[in-house]
């Protein structure tokens, strides 16, 4: 039997996806794996999606029955897309129960339902204040019983009963949010891939299984063809909560896959470097296209064991950040670099530079970011020397002496933004 320190057996949280869901026999093992855990003395919430492609079924069904525009405020889709959920709960459960196993189901339409939302059509979020009381209310009480409890992912209610549902990720997060409430060991997101990949083995054969990774790398592979949780649902992903993705084909939720650690920060845009930046810029032709200008700049910045704070680079420029203090090593040998490459033309420095980070979950799908950061600090007359997109990130290079001004800007433009969205 797990037990931690406190003598109190663990609990864990699964969340089964909508293909280890598919059909009666993936259901089946999928009861058999929760059950052998649970002969291991564990407390286990399940999470459970839509059978296979069921929420893909009943979206289709419903804009080809409604009118689209009427469809994006009617009350009534957020109630239907449910329904898949709704049903692989009662249908969990029932295997449970014909295996001998003490569960029950929550169901939107119970009054103790714990996923409390606001009122987003087809894309709410948790109240996640609310959710924390009705769980420890409702739910931990069956788990401190043996009872294992089942809950539908995906979906949620207002206060005032009204079916809601939180979008792509949606499973993930109801299972972060019981997880994070429950202080569970860990939550096992079962999953039709082994784990998340070196690279999508659909386009690299070459590709193998990363055993570790961390939140701020995860993120990083936004927009990939790789099935991984949603960024939307690692928002609700503690620090100290392992998150484990494995494939559904072996029926064991002790099997190795990728674990997952770390946690978002909560602050959407950081000066990560309090040092003064200067960037360096060459400018000619084709620079960008010269392999060997390329290695050259490299090498000098790693000879010298430059920090190399931030590049870029087009047809007719390099652009390199570096600490102002190491220019003194720095300049000299990039110039060599200008003077040994008849396509080089000239190097410029500009000094008293600040880096602003700003990263947060779902960042580059949110349209008119880099217009209205531009836009927001133009207005109050701060000027950009240095903005380009990392991953899930933007980083702007600013004057030094206006960065706390800058900073704040950014927070509230990012936050503005995101929220019209």
């Amino acid at each position: 039997m797990e037990e931690n320190k406190n003598n109190v057996r663990s609990i864990l949280v699964v969340k089964f996806g909508g293909s280890s869901l598919a059909n009666g026999e993936k259901i089946s093992n999928a009861v058999k794996a929760v059950t052998k855990e649970l002969g291991k003395g564990l407390r286990i919430a399940v999470v459970v999606s839509a059978m296979g492609q069921t929420t893909d079924f009943l979206l289709e069904t419903v804009k080809k029955a409604v009118n689209c525009e009427k469809m994006a405020c009617s009350a009534d889709v957020d109630d239907v897309l449910a329904m898949g959920e709704r049903t692989s709960a009662r249908i969990f459960s029932a295997a449970l129960k014909a295996n001998g196993v003490k569960c029950r189901y929550f169901d939107p339409s119970d009054p103790d339902w714990p996923i409390i939302t606001n009122d987003v059509p087809m894309n709410a979020d948790p109240i996640l204040e609310i959710c924390e009381e009705r769980i420890c209310e409702h739910v931990l009480p069956l788990l401190n019983e043996d009872v294992v409890v089942v809950v539908p992912g995906f979906v949620g209610k207002t206060l005032n009963g009204k079916i809601t549902t939180m979008g792509r990720g949606g499973s993930d997060i109801t299972a972060f949010v019981l997880a994070r409430t429950l202080k569970a060991k860990q939550v096992i997101l079962v999953t039709d891939v082994d784990g998340i990949m070196t690279a999508d083995p659909k386009l690299v054969k070459s590709a193998r299984k990363i055993p570790q990774i961390d939140v701020s790398s995860l993120i990083g592979l936004a927009g990939s063809s790789q099935k991984f949780l949603q960024k939307k649902a690692l928002k609700y992903k503690e620090d100290w909560m392992d998150v484990k993705i494995i494939n559904h084909a072996n029926c064991d939720l002790d099997m190795e896959g990728t674990v997952i650690k770390g946690s978002l920060t909560r602050n959407v845009a950081t000066v990560d470097f309090p040092e003064a930046i200067a960037s360096i810029t060459i400018v000619g032709k084709g620079l960008s296209q010269s392999p060997e200008i390329l290695d050259q700049v490299i090498q000098k910045l790693k000879s010298e064991e430059v920090q190399l704070l931030g590049f870029s680079a087009n047809y007719d420029s390099l652009i390199m950040y570096v600490p102002e203090s190491m220019l003194d090593k720095i300049l000299e040998p990039l110039h060599s670099v200008v003077h040994d490459n008849p396509e080089a033309v000239a190097m410029a420095v500009r000094k008293n530079l600040s880096l602003i980070k700003i990263k947060k979950a779902g960042l580059e799908e949110t349209p008119g970011v880099l217009g209205g950061l531009a836009k927001s600090l133009s207005m109050e007359g701060i000027n950009i020397y240095g903005l380009f997109t990392v991953a899930s990130g933007i980083h702007v290079f600013v004057n030094k002496a206006c960065v706390e001004e800058a900073l704040m800007v950014v927070r509230k433009a990012v936050e503005e933004i995101v929220e019209a969205c």
